[in-house]
């Protein structure tokens, strides 16, 4: 869960906010989405190394648990959205 300390985010932040200044340029250029496959590739590599079974399993989840929290609060919300403007099926 995506919920950490306000303080804990504010480091993390200073860290992040660069990174994702850059991708806004690149997306404006014709697209982001190899950078952020990258992004996210290289972190969860560096963090979840292939040392065995159970931190590959590990690494998974994470990343399926961002996928739903992503759906969830972003994509549900707007798949509403769009029902309601224009009807249900």
């Amino acid at each position: 869960m995506p919920y950490i300390k306000q303080s804990d985010r504010k480091i993390i932040d200073l860290l992040l906010t660069p990174l994702l200044d850059q991708l806004s340029i690149s997306r404006g250029m014709g697209g982001a989405d190899g950078t952020v496959n990258y992004v996210i590739s290289r972190i969860v590599r560096t963090l979840y190394p292939a040392k065995s079974y159970y931190v590959l399993n590990r690494g998974m989840g994470i990343l399926e648990s961002a996928k739903l929290e992503y759906y969830r609060r972003v994509v549900a919300p707007y798949e509403n959205e769009k029902m309601e403007e224009n009807g249900d099926i």
